[in-house]
């Protein structure tokens, strides 16, 4: 693919884009993308949003060009954008890169990322490795697991929570003995889960939801069909698609481990316990086919993933090779 030529100036959705509404936009992806963003700044950047058609204009297009790769490397845009001066938003790194999120189209460079945009701009999101919890205006406590993202969003006729990535533990307000009429759902990529008054994770994944309850029920819709939901009940999990749902093992009683920081594997076949704590850590966790059918027991302390890997020759015949902290592969020993 030839190069774009950006000295012929950023366009958005076939348009030409004003210069500056160009450069406050890449000056808002550069915050949204960073560790520095905060409830206050997402405000902002809504207001700014719908301040000027030019605005959403822009921000649409960008939305638009992402969204047909679904996942972008955040770290990797963020560093390019953030690369030059920061005292000078028109400056060469972030117009280029500013330039491919608003000039290149569906066969363009954003295939070679990986990692959702959206959130960055998601009204809740978690790092890697990250867990934090938020009470929401209804009284709703929900927590999010590692490199997360939850859009809220309420109104006088329903709550709606929307699941962009990664998994969110559910404690409504109903269980604290709270009522409101309207009713809660969890919006996922396949379908949606209706709260029965309950507690409840959900978990996004590439083409399908993990579903699990740990106190009275869930109604869930794969594909949103509303009219015909199947019930989930506690104790049970299962996982669901656009088209179907299928109840698998039952659920672990109480609360999921992750929200004490912690991996329980029971019996768990290491190719499973790996892929597992690959979401914890930043880098690429790889391992041997050779060893994937290995068992695996314990608990294990999520906040120190490195511990991990380093204890497993230990308990298993398998070597851990560090490349660097961010490369590991788990091979079989000699």
């Amino acid at each position: 693919m030839s190069r774009p030529d950006f000295a012929s100036g950023p366009m958005a959705e076939g348009r030409p884009l004003d210069d500056a509404v160009a450069s406050q936009a890449a000056e808002w992806l550069t915050l949204l993308m960073s560790d520095q963003v905060d409830e206050a700044d997402r405000q902002r950047w809504r207001r700014w949003r719908q301040a000027d058609p030019d605005h959403d204009r822009a921000w649409r297009h960008i939305e638009a060009v992402t969204g047909r790769f679904q996942e972008m490397i955040p770290g990797a845009a963020y560093r390019a954008l953030s690369s030059a001066d920061p005292d000078r938003p028109t400056s060469p790194g972030r117009r280029q890169v500013l330039g491919l999120l608003l000039m290149i189209g569906a066969g363009g460079m954003l295939g070679a990322y990986s990692g959702g945009w959206r959130r960055w701009s998601a009204t809740y999101a978690t790092r890697v490795g990250e867990r934090q919890g938020w009470t929401l205006a209804d009284g709703t406590r929900v927590t999010l697991n590692t490199d997360s993202a939850l859009d809220v969003d309420f109104s006088a006729e329903r709550r709606r929570l929307r699941l962009l990535a990664g998994e969110v533990w559910v404690v409504t307000a109903h269980a604290g003995g709270v009522e409101d009429p309207r009713p809660l759902v969890v919006e996922t990529a396949q379908g949606q889960v209706r709260s029965l008054g309950t507690r409840f994770s959900v978990r996004q994944e590439q083409d399908r939801t993990r579903l699990a309850v740990s106190e009275s029920a869930v109604a869930v819709s794969p594909g949103g069909q509303v009219n015909a939901p199947r019930v989930v009940r506690a104790g049970q999990a299962a996982e669901f698609s656009d088209q179907a749902l299928e109840l698998v093992a039952p659920a672990p009683p109480g609360e999921p481990a992750w929200l004490r920081g912690q991996i329980v594997a029971d019996d768990m076949p290491l190719g499973q316990f790996l892929d597992e704590l690959e979401r914890y850590r930043p880098g690429l966790l790889g391992h041997d086919a050779s060893v994937a059918g290995l068992r695996v027991s314990g608990v294990f302390p999520l906040d120190d993933t490195d511990r991990i890997l380093q204890t497993l020759p230990q308990v298993i015949p398998v070597n851990v090779h560090w490349r660097t902290r961010y490369w590991v592969t788990v091979t079989s020993a000699p």
